[in-house]
């Protein structure tokens, strides 16, 4: 390896190494937080806490979120409705991405148009109409309203990362499994769904991670105390009339934030490389 070429790999990863720090800052800036008073929170924008101030009370009380329940019992509600939305998303995108990428059928390009537009429109912008549809199906303040829109293809940007993956991949795999025997159906399950693992696993991650952020879902649709979720009970721990800890909001913030950080580094192979694949074309 030459010098020049050494010296370029050296600012490289210097300058990537600049940039990762300054975008994970916030992210140890709220761990480190978590063991800190409020007064030594506001007063700098140290990552740790000054020299025998550090404390380790506010994990007990965020575990105990509310008075009510721990944060246990709000993840598993959380759970309750993101493990179906995972699956309805997986299942149904999969399948119109199929039908719209290897299939010609009237319709084809005014269907895929609608998919851009929907991709488009901001998400508000469909929640009174749904709202009004859920409330005339009895479905408000029960899971299935944060999910079950999940099973019709809804994640339109979803759709489209897989239309996109799948026009990677050589037609001749699906006329070898049609001379074979197989069906569509077949053809998808035993010959495209293994070629489109990193792409699926990308979009059961961001769909998970995105319903953990998820607020005003839970907000507009669920109202009983018992079917609160993470991001509620969080929302909780904001005191206007009483002094807020913020130490313990960190603490529970970062607890929350545990499992999604595992999911997402465990994946963060597939997920690198669906992105990279998603932007190629047959």
């Amino acid at each position: 390896m030459s010098t020049r070429t050494r010296i370029n790999a050296f600012i490289r990863y210097t300058i990537l190494i600049g940039v990762g720090f300054i975008l994970a800052y916030p992210l140890f800036w709220m761990v480190g937080s978590s063991f800190q008073h409020n007064i030594d929170i506001f007063g700098n924008l140290n990552i740790f806490p000054p020299p025998g101030r550090g404390t380790l009370e506010h994990y007990p009380a965020a575990w105990q979120l509310t008075a009510r329940n721990n944060m246990a019992f709000y993840y598993m509600n959380t759970l309750r409705f993101l493990i179906p939305r995972v699956i309805g998303t997986i299942l149904s995108c999969t399948l119109a991405a199929y039908a719209i990428a290897r299939y010609s059928f009237p319709g084809k390009r005014i269907v895929f148009t609608l998919v851009i537009i929907t991709l488009l429109m901001p998400e508000l912008a469909f929640r009174i109409p749904i709202f009004m549809l859920y409330r005339d199906l009895g479905l408000i303040d029960t899971f299935a309203a944060l999910y079950i829109q999940d099973f019709f293809a809804v994640g339109s940007f979803f759709v489209f990362m897989m239309i996109q993956f799948m026009r990677t991949i050589p037609r001749e795999l699906d006329e070898a499994a049609f001379i074979d025997g197989c069906g569509p159906l077949r053809t998808l399950v035993y010959i495209l769904v293994p070629i489109l693992r990193p792409i699926i696993i990308t979009v059961g991650l961001l769909t998970f991670m995105w319903g953990m952020n998820d607020f005003q879902g839970p907000l507009i649709f669920l109202n009983s105390p018992d079917n609160r979720v993470l991001a509620l009970a969080l929302r909780g721990l904001l005191s206007d009339y009483e002094v807020t800890y913020f130490g313990q909001i960190f603490a529970a913030a970062f607890m929350a934030l545990i499992p999604t950080l595992a999911i997402f580094f465990a994946c963060s192979k597939f997920f690198v490389q669906s992105v990279a694949s998603s932007g190629g074309k047959e």
